[in-house]
């Protein structure tokens, strides 16, 4: 079975911890806000979809780590 490498790994902790903080330091009033993998991931696509589609700056592995289906 096919895994993930130790870098990829940390590349997503990376991405999906730092889309984290960016939601946090949106929120109005410096109540926390629970960790929400469904929310992380929904804003993860934008982005992809911006720095992958829309500008062209890196392919989506490089972005996001997966494996194929």
């Amino acid at each position: 079975m096919e895994e993930l490498t130790e870098e990829q790994l940390q590349r997503q902790d990376f991405v999906d911890n730092s889309i984290f903080a960016l939601i946090q330091s949106l929120v109005p009033r410096k109540q926390g806000l629970e960790w929400d993998i469904e929310m992380v991931g929904e804003v993860r696509d934008c982005i992809g979809s911006w720095l992958v589609e829309r500008k062209n700056v890196c392919d989506q592995t490089s972005f996001y780590p997966y494996l194929a289906q």
